[in-house]
Formats: C-alpha cells, structure tokens, sequence
C-alpha cells in the first residue's frame, strides 16, 4: 500500500483474509501465545499480530478456546458503530492453525491511556462507552494505542462479552457523567440495526445468549444516559498498564 495514505478498513480485510502468513516472532508480556506475523499479498507486505486458538490459556469464566471470536466480535462491533476502535480482525487459519488475525498497529509502547488522556479525552469517552457494551473484563493502559495518524485503537479484546457483569478497566473517568449526544445517537442507530445486521455476524462468533446481551447493555446505557459506575469490588485490571 502507498505510504502516502492510511490502509482502509476494506484494503485491510482483503489482505488479512488473502495474505500468506509468516510468524516472525513471539510478542513478549502476553498471557496467551500472541505473534507478531507478516503478510504478503500481491507483492505488498504488512505487519499483523496472530493468537491461535490453540496457544489460549484456559479460563474459569471463559468457555475455552474462544478468545480469538471474541476479539474478531469486538471488531465487528467497533465497525457497527462505527467508532473504529478495533483495528481490522478476522479469523483464519495459520501456522499454528486457526486464530485472530488482526492488522498490527505501529505505536510508542510508552504512551498507553494515562499518558494519552489529556490529548484525548473526547476519543476515550468513545473507549469507555465501548468497553461497557461489549462488557470488557480487561482494559489496561496499554491496550491504547496512538498510531502515527494520531488515530487511537483499542486492543485485546479476548476477555469480553460475557454474559454476567465483567467490566474491568481503567477508564473509569467518565463514571456518571451523562452520555455525548453523538455516543448515544450511534448506540440508538446501531441498535436499530441490530437484529438485520449486527446480530447474525456476532452469533457467528458468539454464543446466542452473550450476543442478546450485547442489545440489553446498549439498551440500558441509553436508559441510564450517564456513563456507569463501578458495580463490583475488583472495577480495575492488573496490572493496570
């Protein structure tokens, strides 16, 4: 792809989905078996981070051997509401067979959500409305990441979507303020949409109950009109960068 412009959300799904897979190496502080991969295509080359499905670490409150769904559903939702949090994912097979496959984002690893809130709060607002729809049980700091666009994505999204209350993150900044007209206008659209459009792709990904509950939270948020409280004893991940 030209260097001269971003690669598009459509550019991206063709190359991961078409690509030749090639691990180059073992990313490092990941509790599951994460790699960083480079795909060639068509003589174009980009970098992608690939978690098979059978590197997970088992979970007790996780059906083993989901992750890798669940990080392509928070795709798929990012995408709905178009708030393009979650940069391009899909699922496929690899060297070390099937896994998420999701477009690698160059960044500073030293800059993470504390040291980017002042320069983005409106962006994080997006993040922390996400984080509570697809009920993430794991936003760290660094799991923010500032592309060299000045765009900002969100990552590791393996731990979400369960049905009961799982939110875990340090986003918590927002807590009680009321819902930006813009957040909620989206939420309302997508939920619209929902039953047509967004809720085949997740039941694909997702069992049919976790999928149902991704509505009822879009639903309650936009019932609340505030962002929520903490409702439970651990709201924080750890580590928490």
């Amino acid at each position: 792809m030209s260097a001269s412009r971003p690669i598009t959300t459509e550019e991206a799904i063709v190359l991961l989905e078409s690509g030749e897979l090639e691990v180059v190496g073992r990313m490092p502080w990941s509790s599951n078996q994460t790699f960083l991969a480079r795909l060639l295509h068509d003589g174009t080359h980009t970098f992608t981070v690939y978690k098979p499905r059978r590197g997970e670490r088992p979970l007790w409150d996780f059906p083993d051997g989901t992750l890798c769904e669940r990080e392509v559903a928070a795709f798929e939702l990012s995408e709905a509401l178009g708030w393009a949090i979650v940069p391009p994912t899909i699922l496929r097979d690899g060297p070390m067979g099937v896994g998420m496959v999701q477009l690698f984002i160059d960044h500073d690893p030293e800059q993470h959500y504390l040291t980017l809130f002042d320069d983005f709060t409106e962006r994080f607002r997006y993040f922390a409305a996400f984080d509570h729809i697809i009920n993430n049980a794991d936003r760290k700091a660094g799991h923010c990441l500032r592309d060299e666009r000045d765009h900002v994505w969100g990552i590791d999204h393996g731990v979400s979507f369960h049905t009961a209350p799982h939110l875990r993150t340090v986003i918590w900044d927002f807590a009680g303020e009321h819902l930006p007209e813009a957040i909620a206008s989206d939420v309302c659209r997508m939920i619209e949409t929902f039953d047509d459009a967004v809720a085949p792709r997740l039941q694909d990904l997702l069992d049919p109950a976790e999928a149902g509950c991704v509505r009822a939270r879009c639903e309650r948020l936009l019932a609340l009109g505030r962002f929520p409280n903490p409702r439970h004893d651990h709201p924080y991940p750890w580590p928490m960068v």
